[in-house]
């Protein structure tokens, strides 16, 4: 939203990593301490530390680092004294926490995230982890036990990194050299590299839209290298660029030729530093390097053992916290755009939808609900509180939902005769965040002058949660909030409400905007602003075939601690001496100024990147208060570590192109990894218009992602899925698959709120031994047994897809359940009219579903079920299904039904307090030979059919207790 007002700021300040990282080497060559002294900007001479001491334990060691030589004061002043503690956490988690041993620097507040207390067993004797190190110079590396001679999993020794100096790998660029690979400390930069194996495959450290894919570049085999930026920044979806959340955490998918085997491991450094983090493989190297810089805070490694890539998911969500449980109705369709002007709009959606056939779960409001664009209010000529009531109480009738848009800058009162409840009472709890001199900071948003909440208040969550009631109480009778804006966003750099005129500035104004841009292929200049696949019979596709690309991308702290920055004599707020490459230039750019002060003393420089996740984690525990017993749905679009067990979350301001449908795939991979896995994007795109074929296939791809929302902007051509008859048609079959599926989504999200398993894959996830699926990114696994293969090209009747197992595995059809003949290890060419998504059913799998999609998820739920069980060719095949109501919280009685199926034998087993009231009313099983007779329970029966060409049998009008055992044979 944001992109349509600074369109033209973002032009006019630097987006390419060579005009900014100038500033990083050269724009601060004066910058010096109180004193006159200069940094040298230079880590060549970085003396190291050594190690000294040493005390062991039951649970890991502590040592003291004493600074090796003269101080080299690169980037800020080298702190002499550091703590180094070393915790096996757990079997597959080694904790390395470096740190000042004053306490002054900052370190994430355990009562923001809470982590793994210290363990109660000992694992320094059977970890799968080893922490080896020298002491002089003091390194560190991390081995498998089971391994100790390969590779380190991380490496910090010079000895192991390549030869320094190397020359900037962007030659304009000269912070992209590497000096020398020192550790490092300082009180404005630190530093830290470790090697890793040449050209390794490496996943995560986002956020990002990265053009190499999921898999990053890390410098070899053409590519660049990648420097990854932690800065949170409002940006409509930037290619290789800093942009919403940071997530400093990364998978390495680890792959032996000569064994044909792969492992896996993860690393976390848990920090909210600005920080540019380098993949790098120089030139001549036998080794790739990863190297992290950070402007504060202190070094606080996790490392994960795997071996699987799941597995280092879960063992990541076992420190950070896994998701949080959803409410089953947050996997229905979801439905906003900004430009419902009014209450008649929304009740036109909802209608039409229903019209239409085309399942409609939640209507959402955007900003044009507000009165002036302040937060909490609605306006009162277009939603007038009480049509607003009338609205939503007629949408939860008919068990659908409503979610509004919450916004974080809060409007101040203009004059003495404004009256606004919010900021008043923020003012009279002082909740606000401050300027260095105890005044209000004070920036701009779409009301005007506004404040912004300081989370670390201790008021905070009352002043918010009041907030949140009022406005139920005055019409707004929410299910869930969208959260937006919280990077946080300002349309200024600073204070720039302090002393000004309030009455002077008025809300933003979005009328007389146009929109221009359609997707790839569509030419409005000929065919005129309709988007139509076909006028008057011909078609609109106006691409020739050598004109499409779709491969290239366009680029485009514990509680005692000190407050860090806050608290730190001489130390540079607002420039720090290393500039990180936040793409837009300065750390305030449309940001909050980082000398800002928050509660307790803490600097904005050190709290920046936890603004959104933060009041994500407030705003749910504020929703738990109004609506109690009920879980909480939150989507939002600034996250950091953690930030899954408070909210969802979407993938921002997209674009409705072709090439962003298909970047929208690696950002649903990417948030599996970050434990965020309820997301997904602007369905037909968000910013420019969206066509009718676009917005076809992205109604289908988005049916098997787990966020499910069409949304778009201001002015721009409509959307929703029931102006076009073609997209229509594709919605409702896709939603129907999706709605079928929901018992197999939800065992997938309890999976993930319970032992932190991601419920979308990439292929090699399952298949890690397969390299030709470690660059996949245009197909993904639902799970382990669905795989989705949409089409991303325009104009196309076809897609190639790649079938993992290298012809071991049988992949049947989802709609025929006829097995495909798949190409072993390569790709497949496939059948993809406009309105058929290619989704395919792994062998060795049970399903339950829901046998009756309805029109709402409890419509759905409270129709029968049915199993579709894909046998291997052993004949075998097993599944599993979570059940409870869907929406306690905490979640009370559950049920666990697990199927196998062996030998021409069906079992269910039947575990648990929540009582099942739905029959199990068919069950097909895929592959097997036709039989002469069925058994249920031990007794024939005659209520089943069977399909040759694909071995399909079929048991009808079953009405299975799934609360009890049962069994079904055939012969």
């Amino acid at each position: 939203m944001f992109s349509l007002l600074l369109g033209v700021l973002y032009t006019l300040a630097p987006t390419v990593w060579g005009e900014v990282s100038q500033r990083a080497t050269l724009g601060n060559k004066l910058a010096s301490k109180s004193s006159g002294t200069p940094y040298s900007l230079n880590v060549t001479d970085c003396p190291g530390y050594t190690l000294g001491s040493l005390q062991e334990s039951d649970i890991g060691l502590t040592a003291q680092l004493a600074l090796a030589g003269p101080a080299c004061n690169a980037f800020g002043l080298d702190v002499s004294d550091l703590t180094i503690e070393v915790t096996y956490q757990s079997q597959s988690t080694l904790h390395v926490k470096i740190y000042d041993t004053a306490n002054q620097q900052f370190t994430i507040p355990e009562s923001v995230i809470e982590r793994p207390a210290a363990p109660t067993t000992s694992y320094t004797g059977n970890s799968d982890l080893m922490f080896n190190y020298d002491a002089a110079p003091f390194a560190f590396w991390i081995t498998r036990r089971s391994d100790p001679d390969a590779m380190p999993l991380f490496d910090t020794r010079t000895s192991s990194l390549p030869p320094t100096p190397i020359a900037p790998f962007n030659a304009s660029d000269p912070s992209t050299a590497f000096d020398g690979f020192p550790l490092v400390f300082e009180d404005q930069y630190l530093q830290i590299a470790s090697a890793l194996p040449y050209g390794t495959n490496i996943y995560g450290l986002g956020e990002v839209i990265a053009s190499s894919g999921f898999r990053r570049d890390i410098g070899t085999d053409g590519g660049v290298g990648t420097i990854q930026t932690h800065w949170a920044r409002d940006v409509a979806d930037p290619i290789d660029q800093n942009m919403y959340g940071t997530h400093p955490i990364y998978v390495e998918h680890r792959y032996n030729a000569t064994t044909g085997k792969a492992s896996a491991s993860g690393v976390l450094l848990l920090s909210a530093a600005g920080s540019d983090t380098f993949l790098q493989t120089p030139p001549n190297s036998k080794v790739s390097l990863i190297e992290y810089r950070m402007i504060g805070g202190i070094l606080d490694f996790y490392f994960f053992s795997g071996p699987s890539d799941a597995e280092v998911i879960a063992q990541y969500g076992s420190v950070i916290g896994y998701p949080m449980w959803q409410p089953a109705w947050g996997f229905g369709f979801h439905l906003c755009r900004w430009g419902y002007h009014n209450i008649s709009y929304d009740r036109e959606n909802v209608a039409q939808m229903r019209a239409a056939g085309i399942p409609l779960e939640v209507q959402w409001n955007d900003i044009d609900l507000y009165h002036a664009y302040r937060d909490f209010t609605t306006d009162p000529v277009s939603f007038p509180g009480d049509e607003l009531r009338a609205f939503i109480q007629e949408l939860a009738a008919n068990n659908q939902h409503y979610i509004p848009i919450v916004d974080v800058g809060v409007a101040t009162t203009v004059n003495s005769t404004d009256v606004y409840d919010p900021f008043t009472r923020g003012v009279e709890e002082d909740v606000w965040i401050k300027n260095p001199d105890g005044s209000l900071y004070l920036g701009q948003v779409w009301p005007g002058y506004t404040v912004f909440p300081d989370w670390f208040s201790e008021n905070i969550l009352s002043v918010w949660t009041e907030a949140l009631r009022n406005w139920t109480e005055l019409g707004v009778e929410f299910s869930g909030i969208w959260l937006d804006m919280n990077e946080p966003s300002s349309f200024c750099s600073h204070s720039c409400g302090t002393g000004a005129n309030y009455s002077a500035l008025a809300p933003l104004s979005v009328a007389g905007t146009v929109v221009t841009g359609y997707p790839e292929c569509y030419n409005e200049t000929i065919w005129g602003p309709s988007g139509n696949m076909t006028i008057n019979g011909t078609s609109t596709y106006s691409c020739t075939t050598s004109s499409i690309t779709t491969a290239v991308i366009e680029k485009r702290g514990v509680e005692e601690r000190g407050v860090g920055a806050g608290g730190e004599q001489g130390v540079n707020l607002n420039t720090p001496p290393y500039a990180i490459h936040n793409a837009i230039g300065p750390l305030n750019t449309n940001t909050l100024a980082t000398n800002a002060t928050h509660f307790g003393g803490y600097a904005e420089l050190d709290v920046h990147n936890m603004f959104g996740f933060m009041e994500e984690k407030t705003t749910h525990l504020a929703i738990q208060s109004i609506i109690p017993g009920k879980r909480p749905f939150l989507i939002s679009r600034s996250t950091f570590p953690s930030a899954g067990k408070w909210t969802g979350h979407w993938l921002g301001d997209n674009y409705s192109k072709w090439q962003y449908m298909y970047l929208n795939i690696q950002g649903v991979l990417q948030f599996q990894i970050y434990q965020i896995p309820m997301v997904g994007a602007d369905t037909c795109g968000f910013n420019d218009n969206t066509d009718e074929e676009l917005c076809n296939r992205w109604m289908q791809l988005s049916a098997f992602v787990p966020f499910y929302r069409n949304h778009n902007t201001y002015a721009a051509l409509s959307q929703e899925p029931y102006r076009w008859d073609s997209v229509a048609n594709a919605s409702r079959i896709a939603i129907a698959a999706r709605y079928s599926l929901l018992p197999y989504w939800y065992t997938l999200f309890a999976n993930a709120s319970m032992a932190g398993l991601p419920p979308v894959r990439a292929l090699f996830y399952e298949f890690p031994d397969e390299p030709e699926l470690f660059t996949v990114d245009r197909q993904w696994l639902v799970g382990s047994d669905i795989l989705v293969t949409p089409v991303l090209t325009p104009g196309a009747t076809t897609v190639d897809g790649i079938f993992p197992g290298r012809g071991s595995v049988i992949w049947r059809d989802w709609y025929t359940h006829a097995a495909v003949n798949a190409t072993s290890g390569g790709n497949t060419t496939l059948n993809a009219p406009i309105s058929h998504i290619n989704v395919h059913i792994r062998d060795n799998s049970a399903l339950l579903l829901h046998q009756e999609p309805g029109y709402t998820i409890y419509e759905t739920r409270e129709g029968p079920y049915s199993l579709l069980v894909s046998l291997n060719a052993a004949g075998t095949a097993f599944g599993t299904a979570y059940v409870d109501d869907g929406i306690s919280f905490p979640p009370g009685p559950s049920r666990n039904l697990t199927f196998q199926a062996a030998a021409g034998t069906l079992k269910i087993e039947s575990t648990g307090a929540y009582g099942i009231a739905q029959k199990l009313e068919t069950i097909t099983v895929l592959g097997v030979q036709k039989p002469t007779q069925v058994e249920s329970q031990g007794s024939l029966i005659k209520g089943w059919t069977y399909k040759v060409a694909t071995e399909e049998l079929v048991v009808s009008n079953a009405s299975i207790d799934l609360n009890g055992q049962f069994t079904l044979a055939w012969k």
